[in-house]
């Protein structure tokens, strides 16, 4: 078979990764329905006014303590904070969510109104003696902890823009100070992607800099960003809800946070790792016990206590919110067993904590105060666990473990607990998956048709796509918005041009957001609504703003993501084996495609290579995103092609780019 090179052909398979992050995103524009706001967003029913006026009994109660909390020791506020991109535009806007004021309209459940209102407490707050907080700069808290050369900077935040704002702030009120020491306390990129914006590399290399992190740490952040970041990060717009707008009918809140940032994404290579409990350290002068808490909230965690201050610091294991054991963007299932097991170890070894502080949320204070909410959430993830185990042990399928499961009455009752990140539906869904996996036992589940071809054959066998709206409106009238949403959706897999289908789809997709008590539940619905609405992105991750921290990623999570994209029906006859050098890194790697797989070794070069491709690590990490292509493969200095670049130009051929638009409400 005969090859013909082409800029075409090269560019087309070169920027292969899919990368997990979320970014604002261009959309086709469409009018609003009549009666709809400028978005598109219907009113909210009577039905659904009266069940959010409902739950204002329940969890929509203002808490005096919590709103004293979330606002002691402000130093100064944050609430006109703005933030430019590198390119001008806004990452962060503060006055943005300025309408979260009085109470809740019928648009939003009140519990959750009340914890955006909190969660829009910003600015700088002294925690405790030697310890501060940035808040409301991004979705994260950024923690100073005094040393006596400098800063130690705890989770600096998602973007580095956001993270040297936040510098900034501080250093206005405490004047400037050098950065002594850096802690990682887990691998989501909300706390270490901002690192850039604290301390340069070459500074941090200088004057070898402590980076403290848990064992795992760079492994867990890099793969979740590269092997399968393309398709959470097209899923994180839907759970953050990047494309809605912020108003009392679009995006409120993020459950543990307003908002994340969007900015340049970096990341440190650790240079102290947590590798057990409890582990000592003194970092400036400070003395810290950490403890290591692998596959809890993140793969990759720590926790630690200040013994002088009496403070400790819960990472993200603790926070002002049920949280996630399975993530909407997607991600590996958290043991619950395991995180309240560690929460456990926590009250036991750090009896004389008087302050707790989080990497997510306000702190709390006074020792019963703390050992109350340590205790109420380690009892919530492990209640969680049981009764789910139970109901799996009963023969109930993942639906219906969802349907039965409960918490107990005071555990319920807590609002610090409740579901305004994770929620007790998806977590015991959670249970099922991580030790029963995907299968109900339901033998017609084994090989189900695909979603469009099963719609095309419930709409024909149910009379059409006009009996079925009729049906859906009827269900929609009396408040039956999840029935409506099921019968429809099937609609629009099988006819995605009907018009009504999708309006009315669109409106019950409302009603289920207004109604939703979590943040991340009400941005899932309204994204589905507004895509309905208004079409899927026009453009989805700008990976340059990447470019950072995957300088510092493995060589070998870019090559797993290649195998990833292999695309194995067009390489199932295919045996190459290329070389790939890396001169400037003195790496070389032997690619080999035979049989539909992609394998990799390190090691020497193979002699029976009928090709080198010789490179240097930043033009690779350029092509793995897109920024480069046939002309710097082909005619560029940094790299060399020896032997057939016929076989080079089909190996990458072979790997498909995937789209970071891709449709999710309908096909």
């Amino acid at each position: 078979m005969t090859y013909r090179i082409t800029r075409r052909m090269t560019v087309r398979a070169i920027g292969v990764l899919g990368l997990s992050f979320v970014v604002s995103c261009g959309r086709a524009s469409a009018p609003p329905a009549e009666g709809a706001d400028a978005d598109g967003f219907s009113t909210p029913t009577t039905i659904t006014a009266a069940l959010n006026g409902k739950a204002r009994e329940v969890s929509g109660r203002d808490e005096p303590q919590d709103r004293a909390d979330a606002t002691r020791g402000r130093i100064a506020s944050a609430d006109t904070l703005r933030v430019p991109s590198r390119s001008g535009p806004l990452l962060w806007d503060a006055p943005s969510f300025a309408f979260l004021k009085g109470d809740a309209p019928a648009s939003v459940h009140p519990g959750l109104w009340r914890h955006a209102q909190l969660n829009s407490m910003r600015g700088l707050f002294k925690v405790t003696e030697g310890v501060w907080q940035l808040r409301g700069f991004d979705l994260a808290n950024l923690t100073l902890i005094e040393g006596k050369t400098g800063w130690i900077v705890v989770d600096p935040l998602t973007s580095t823009e956001t993270a040297r704002a936040a510098m900034a702030f501080a250093a206005a009120h405490f004047g400037a100070r050098s950065v002594s020491a850096v802690i990682f306390t887990h691998s989501h990129v909300d706390h270490f992607g901002g690192v850039l914006g604290v301390v340069s590399a070459a500074e941090a290399r200088a004057r070898q800099l402590p980076v403290v992190a848990p064992a795992g740490f760079l492994e867990e952040a890099t793969s979740e960003n590269v092997l399968v970041g393309n398709a959470m990060a097209r899923r994180a717009m839907f759970q953050f809800g990047n494309g809605l707008p912020r108003s009392a009918r679009g995006t409120i809140d993020a459950g543990i946070g307003q908002a994340v940032s969007a900015g340049t994404v970096g990341v440190l290579a650790p240079t102290v790792l947590i590798t057990r409990t409890p582990q000592e350290v003194t970092l400036d002068g400070v003395r810290f016990t950490f403890m290591n808490t692998p596959a809890s909230e993140a793969p990759a965690e720590l926790m630690f206590y200040l013994p002088e201050q009496k403070a400790f610091c819960s990472a993200e294991l603790v926070t002002r919110s049920m949280h996630n054991l399975y993530t909407l963007r997607g991600a590996k299932v958290r043991d619950a067993l395991k995180w309240a097991g560690y929460i456990d170890d926590a009250l036991d070894r750090f009896p004389g904590a008087d302050v707790l502080f989080s990497v997510h949320g306000w702190p709390a204070w006074g020792r019963d105060t703390v050992r109350q909410l340590m205790a109420n959430q380690r009892d919530v993830y492990r209640s969680i666990h049981d009764q789910s185990v139970r109901l799996i042990n009963a023969g109930n399928t993942p639906g219906e473990v969802a349907a039965q499961a409960q918490l107990p009455a005071a555990l319920e009752a807590d609002v610090r607990s409740r579901g305004y990140y994770g929620t007790l539906k998806q977590n015991s869904r959670a249970i099922y998956q991580h030790y029963i996996g995907w299968y109900d036992g339901v033998p017609a589940h084994l090989d189900p048709l695909p979603p469009t071809e099963a719609a095309t054959r419930y709409v024909a066998l149910m009379g059409g796509a006009e009996q079925i709206v009729t049906a859906a409106r009827g269900a929609f009238d009396k408040g039956e918005y999840r029935w409506t949403a099921e019968l429809l959706t099937h609609v629009v897999f099988a006819e995605p041009g009907h018009a009504g289908a999708r309006a009315l789809l669109a409106q019950a997709y409302d009603q289920l957001g207004y109604q939703s008590e979590s943040a991340v539940w009400r941005n899932e619905y309204l994204s589905g609504a507004y895509e309905l609405r208004h079409g899927s992105p026009t453009r989805g991750i700008d990976r340059a703003r990447l470019s950072d921290m995957l300088n510092e990623t493995p060589v070998e999570r870019f090559l797993e993501a290649m195998a990833g994209n292999l695309n194995g029906a067009k390489a199932a006859d295919a045996d190459l084996t290329i070389n790939l050098v890396f001169r400037d890194v003195r790496a070389t790697y032997v690619l080999n495609v035979s049989r539909g797989v992609l394998h990799f070794r390190r090691g020497d070069a193979d002699p029976k290579a009928t090709a080198t491709l010789s490179l240097t690590r930043p033009l690779f990490v350029q092509m793995m995103i897109g920024q480069a292509g046939a002309k710097e493969l082909f005619l560029g200095r940094d790299a060399t092609i020896t032997g057939s670049k016929l076989d080079v130009v089909r190996f990458f051929s072979l790997l498909d780019k995937p789209s970071a638009t891709f449709n999710i409400v309908e096909p």
